[in-house]
């Protein structure tokens, strides 16, 4: 279950309703928030408890209404998945990027993407070149130290190829036909944006930064050492 940052429509959002009254496992009754969205491609083969990306959020379908009518499924928040993405955000009729997971045999056109959003950045500026649109976006400094020029990664769920890279922020740069088929060219400056950093990135800084601790300890004894032997 992962998906490959190729966003197969935009989606819109029927509605997002806090607070409603949700049957726990027990059969208590606990407050979440559920979220609705119409996408004709997402509900194609879709079930109750399949993936499916939202702005980069790998979600569970809970309800489905697919007829004549409507191609509508309906899928919960969690307080995690609100605190770190953008989604609480959303308003009736905005647009969302959406992605089935990816099948075993299928073709991966972007990169490895979890789904599993990391944080969110902010769109700083945009400019057009040619007929591509720069956008620049700051994002916090632990997300920064796993970014890097010409690396992937996964803004509101689309497998971007970074350009450059600050000690604040990264661009980006979308051809002609990304920008038609995503939501980030219709952000405004200031709005937040879904990232998750390339997991490859993670882990190496996770590695990193055992040995640097184990470095320092090493470092540490050998000053108490000599002290020692002084």
């Amino acid at each position: 279950m992962v998906f490959s940052g190729i966003v197969e429509e935009m989606g819109d959002v029927v509605s997002l309703t806090h607070d409603k009254e949700m049957t726990m496992w027990d059969g208590s009754v606990g407050r979440g928030t559920e979220l609705v969205v119409d996408g004709p491609v997402a509900a194609t083969g879709a079930y109750i408890g399949c993936s499916i990306a939202v702005n980069g959020v790998c979600l569970t379908a809970t309800a489905l209404e697919i007829d004549d009518r409507a191609q509508r499924f309906s899928l919960g928040l969690s307080p995690e998945t609100l605190r770190r993405t953008n989604l609480g955000e959303l308003v009736e009729g905005a647009k969302v990027n959406l992605e089935r997971s990816l099948a075993a045999d299928g073709r991966n056109s972007g990169h490895y993407v979890q789904g599993h959003v990391d944080g969110t950045g902010t769109v700083q500026k945009t400019w057009v070149e040619g007929d591509s649109l720069w956008v620049e976006i700051a994002a916090p400094p632990d997300l920064l130290a796993c970014i890097v020029p010409k690396g992937y990664i996964a803004v509101d769920g689309t497998s971007l190829t970074v350009c450059d890279v600050t000690d604040e922020s990264f661009t980006l740069m979308l051809i002609e036909h990304t920008q038609k088929c995503i939501v980030l060219p219709l952000r405004d400056i200031g709005d937040a944006v879904n990232l998750e950093v390339d997991v490859i990135a993670k882990y190496a800084r996770r590695s990193v930064g055992d040995f640097e601790a184990l470095s320092k300890r090493v470092a540490d004894l050998e000053a108490k050492l000599d002290k020692l032997a002084a």
